[in-house]
């Protein structure tokens, strides 16, 4: 098993400090993703900056969390489907798309599924897609804005997933009752 730090306001580079202080602020805690990406202040600035450039996205907190969770699960990321299972709570997204999602089950929605099936595909053939594809999200309303931003927010979930996969990150304390494992869900 591989670890990594998890950085606090003391340990942290000195450069890292000021974005735990952002984290500290919106969060009310620094969560322990941003604690390792502490350790290399660029990440952790990047990560931050592409948290807000996402969600300012053309995405609702519903298609947001489609494409949060489908890279979540579709990258088997431990701490990342409890948090954002946990923040889509916060959001008042619908439990029964939380759930689908985190069980990898089609959504009933014809237009959030066909975000899901896009943003697979995406990350499944590493941003191969047909133009069968394209035309099969575009004719549920979406364009090719969404088609560029679905890329943004998994610019942002393959730093997230791969760091945790990589350092281990414990899940924080507020996400634990929902615990999550691909292939052995729990909710």
């Amino acid at each position: 098993m591989t670890t990594l730090k998890v950085h606090n306001m003391e340990t942290a580079p000195e450069d890292s400090k000021a974005l735990l202080e952002n984290s500290q602020k919106a969060y009310g805690a620094i969560p322990g993703l941003h604690g390792v990406l502490a350790g290399a202040p660029g990440i952790l600035e990047a990560y931050q900056t592409i948290h807000g450039l996402f969600v300012n996205s053309s995405f609702n907190n519903e298609e947001l969390t489609v494409v949060w969770q489908t890279i979540n699960v579709e990258n088997a990321c431990h701490y990342c489907v409890p948090a954002h299972t946990g923040i889509a709570k916060m959001m008042k997204v619908d439990d029964t798309i939380t759930e689908a999602l985190r069980n990898e089950t089609p959504l009933e929605n014809s237009k959030l599924e066909a975000l899901r099936t896009l943003t697979l595909t995406i990350v499944r053939n590493r941003g191969h897609v047909t133009q069968e594809d394209l035309e099969t999200f575009y004719a549920v309303g979406y364009d090719e804005r969404q088609v560029l931003e679905i890329i943004l927010g998994l610019s942002q979930k393959i730093m997230s997933n791969y760091v945790n996969h990589i350092a281990n990150t414990p899940v924080d304390a507020a996400f634990k009752k929902f615990a999550w494992t691909k292939g052995n869900e729990v909710s």
